[in-house]
């Protein structure tokens, strides 16, 4: 799992041609801190799809995706937004998440 921030956004999400799940979180966030090991896992098993976090106080990645609450997974397909989940989601909840959209 690679940890993006302002500086490689451009080269590890938009430039990526494929699947980046990303997990926008903040270490101060208590769901965020159960849907981290979730992720984590699912990172781990899922070898074709690239899984990234981002702190949103220290990035302004964040706010150009309208980011308003905290754990939001995005995911984006060859550069671009394809769907949105805001929340903790189970690990079969992110599993049919990517599947759906690959």
């Amino acid at each position: 799992m690679i940890n993006v921030n302002d500086a490689n956004f451009q080269e590890e999400v938009l430039d990526f041609k494929g699947l980046v799940v990303i997990d926008f979180y903040a270490d101060w966030c208590g769901p965020c801190k159960s849907f981290g090991p979730i992720f984590e896992e699912f990172s781990n098993e899922n070898s074709d799809v690239k899984c990234v976090k981002i702190n949103v106080d220290e990035s302004t990645i964040s706010r150009k995706y309208k980011v308003m609450s905290i754990p939001t997974v995005i995911l984006f397909k060859d550069g671009e937004v394809c769907d949105r989940f805001v929340g903790v989601m189970q690990k079969r909840d992110l599993v049919e998440f990517v599947n759906k959209n690959k």
